[in-house]
């Protein structure tokens, strides 16, 4: 198949998720003998070549600003796709499903990945949540299919729009990375330090991970790893602590970062909005003990193999000296982290199943007949298969127009 991604910043990853995603999706359809294409943003990719790990890249420009960089780039991308030989668009993110259709027009199939309920993000103002509000309603029905890689995501399109999606989770590998050359650049050694990882943005309460830090009598560090382009004020306030015990990196990615990952003593996963988080994934496929903010999203892919811990820094505080007093607890949450991983979200199985999507919107169905549940479209009764029974009930109410009361 001839496949192209669009909506991310564009491989060589350095950003998020879904420029992760991309990176680990295109490489292995190239491995499988498909054809692929990402787009990427050229105030973002500084990587020179027109090709890497077998992926074509094509760099188009945008307009760098918080509100406009996204769906710029991704009109550009929308438009030059419709003259080019794939089958199959992959576009990422529910913001960029208003232009789902142009490759439709061409005769290509087309496919939106929505992400999370991105309106829910502190980022954006009034017009900007109505905006990812009326792109959820455009991705249930201008694209071909959509895909939710959270079964709470998957229910809540079901619930409020009566729209089907196929469940594709993110993937993770179940590796550690032995290397120590970012530890030895930081100052750090292994186990001796607690890894917090993502964008500084307020709702991913890297704030509250400092201030339940400041409250913690230890010799470890806290790892902030992360930054983000449009929260200046925000970062500053973090980096305000007097605490000399907690370091700010800034964002770190490739082997430096799965080097973190593998050496920490515990990981802090405390974000609130979006649907599977790559960095909660990750740091459990690395056998690390993980201490996550209670969401019905991270809930579900965490399971039982993780602490949670309610949104204050007091609640945090109380986890972090948990751990460090119970050796066999953590141990324990690193077996079954692994274990879960290993079973749930191996990014072989996540191709697979991209696959098996991609060859039956093509009409090759025979080869498309998923191995399990997990990207059929599921029937009404099963949407909320595996959701705890809190939740089905929160996702009724917010069917109704309460969605952003249970953040």
């Amino acid at each position: 198949m001839k496949i192209a991604i669009l909506g991310t910043r564009g491989i060589p990853a350095n950003y998020g998720g879904f420029e992760t995603f991309a990176e680990e999706l295109s490489s292995r359809l190239v491995q499988h003998g498909h054809s692929v294409v990402v787009y990427g943003r050229t105030n973002n990719i500084r990587y020179e070549g027109t090709c890497y790990k077998g992926v074509r890249l094509v760099l188009l420009p945008t307009i760098s600003h918080k509100y406009f960089d996204t769906v710029a780039h991704t009109f550009l991308s929308a438009c030059h796709v419709l003259f080019q030989d794939v089958d199959v668009v992959l576009i990422c993110n529910a913001a960029n499903s208003v232009f789902s259709f142009l490759p439709r027009l061409a005769g290509k199939k087309t496919v939106v990945n929505v992400d999370g309920l991105e309106r829910n993000r502190q980022k954006w103002n009034a017009l900007g949540k109505a905006y990812y509000r009326l792109s959820e309603r455009l991705s249930t029905f201008l694209p071909n299919a959509i895909v939710t890689d959270a079964k709470t995501i998957q229910a809540y399109y079901q619930d409020r729009y009566g729209k089907r999606s196929y469940f594709i989770p993110y993937g993770a590998d179940s590796s550690r990375l032995e290397s120590r050359d970012c530890l030895d650049r930081l100052g750090l050694e292994p186990e001796g330090y607690f890894l917090y990882v993502s964008r500084l943005e307020p709702e991913n309460n890297a704030l509250l991970a400092v201030q339940a830090f400041e409250r913690v009598a230890t010799d470890k560090k806290l790892v902030i790893v992360g930054d983000a382009p449009y929260a200046r004020d925000y970062i500053a306030r973090l980096r305000s602590t007097s605490d000399p015990r907690i370091l700010f990196p800034g964002a770190i990615y490739g082997a430096g970062y799965r080097e973190l990952q593998s050496h920490a003593f515990c990981y802090i996963h405390a974000t609130e909005v979006g649907g599977t988080h790559p960095a909660l994934i990750e740091a459990m496929g690395c056998g690390r003990c993980v201490l996550y903010l209670d969401t019905p999203e991270n809930r579900e892919a965490a399971g039982d193999a993780a602490i949670a811990f309610t949104k204050s820094p007091e609640a945090l505080a109380e986890k972090i000296s948990a751990v460090l007093a119970d050796p066999g607890l953590r141990a324990d949450c690193q077996r079954r982290a692994v274990e879960r991983i290993g079973k749930r979200y191996r990014w072989e199985d996540v191709t697979a199943e991209y696959e098996r999507l991609f060859r039956e919107l093509l009409g090759n169905k025979a080869q498309s007949q998923p191995s399990d549940d997990r990207a059929r479209l599921p029937s009404d009764a099963s949407a909320q298969e595996g959701l705890p029974n809190d939740h089905q009930a929160a996702l009724k109410s917010e069917s109704l127009g309460s969605a952003g009361r249970r953040r």
